[in-house]
């Protein structure tokens, strides 16, 4: 019998058993590798932190399955698939499972030399580098990134590897700027968000910070965002934030004609895409231009799973990649 995560409550989380379904024609038969705890998401779901009427209270239902991010192996194709084939290595948006069951044009190639643990940061990445869709050229121009947290880690190798001038991190958490440090060159404030527009423009001076991106989903760290950026920069939306309402306008968007733009994973368009994405992201890895040393923190079996949200749940728990591995369900 197969298994797979399943939160049947707020703060309710259950490892259960299910049959997969017949393969219909299109889909493949999957077994997981591993998958990746994308903790921001969640975890929101898991507590529901989030507020009543927001796109998230209309998303999430209980039995909710967690997970959008599988490294998997082909086990079987069923009519009309041509793309892939048994014993391929694939990565796909699916859930905590052991065993998935996917479209085959929701299938992307990994490359099986990759450690699939570092392969499961595929999804996070694909959502940071949305990011990029909103900032225009970013060549030599000066980015800050608000968060070191999975995507604030992603958003930074995808800025560096676009060629950014100076590329500031700001986060609380010196661990987690130490994993930036491991993975691009950066200058990285070990600040709150409200004191890092005194520290940059001491830095820096003129002409500023071009382009602030906010990965963080916290509200209050928008009104810093608008504070940071320079007169007609741009703020980037990228952290999917729980409580919307909470996210204040100020007086720098008038008298600075700063421009917002919120990017999302679902703004999808045939010039930017998971399938462009995903291949980019894995070809930067193998020349070495994207790096993701000391990423994975934690690895939990599946049956653990209540260790794993508690880990990455806790501020204090120095958790950045969240692991689940099913190789033992096999």
């Amino acid at each position: 019998m197969e298994k797979r995560l399943v939160f049947t409550g707020q703060d309710q989380i259950l490892l259960e058993s299910f049959t997969p379904p017949e393969l219909r024609p299109g889909e493949l038969r999957l077994r997981t590798l591993v998958t990746l705890i994308s903790s921001g998401t969640e975890c929101i779901v898991l507590h529901r932190r989030f507020d009543a009427g927001t796109h998230w209270d209309n998303w999430v239902k209980y039995p909710f399955y967690p997970g959008y991010a599988a490294v998997c192996e082909v086990i079987a194709c069923g009519p009309e698939t041509s793309r892939f084939q048994v014993g391929d290595r694939v990565v796909c948006r699916a859930g905590h499972a052991s065993v998935q069951t996917q479209p085959e044009a929701n299938c992307f190639p990994a490359p099986k030399e990759l450690d699939p643990r570092q392969a499961a940061w595929f999804a996070l990445a694909k959502i940071a580098s949305m990011a990029l869709t909103g900032t225009g050229n970013l060549f030599g121009r000066n980015v800050a990134i608000l968060g070191a947290g999975p995507i604030g880690q992603m958003a930074a190798r995808w800025v560096g590897a676009a060629g950014a001038g100076r590329l500031f991190v700001v986060d609380p958490v010196a661990g987690r700027l130490e994993l930036i440090r491991r993975g691009v060159d950066a200058e990285t404030l070990a600040l709150k968000s409200s004191d890092a527009p005194e520290e940059i423009a001491r830095r820096i001076g003129d002409p500023g910070i071009d382009v602030v991106i906010d990965t963080t989903g916290n509200a209050a760290v928008f009104s810093d965002a608008l504070r940071l950026v320079r007169r007609f920069g741009r703020v980037v939306i990228l952290g999917d934030t729980g409580s919307p309402a909470r996210q204040h306008l100020s007086s720098d968007v008038m008298t600075k004609g700063i421009r917002i733009t919120a990017t999302h994973d679902g703004h999808e368009t045939p010039e930017w895409n998971s399938a462009k994405a995903i291949d980019i992201w894995f070809r930067f890895i193998a020349d070495g231009r994207i790096r993701l040393d000391g990423l994975n923190t934690h690895n939990f079996q599946p049956e653990a799973y209540d260790n794993a949200y508690a880990a990455a749940s806790d501020p204090g728990a120095g958790a950045m990649g969240i692991t689940f591995d099913w190789r033992n369900q096999q």
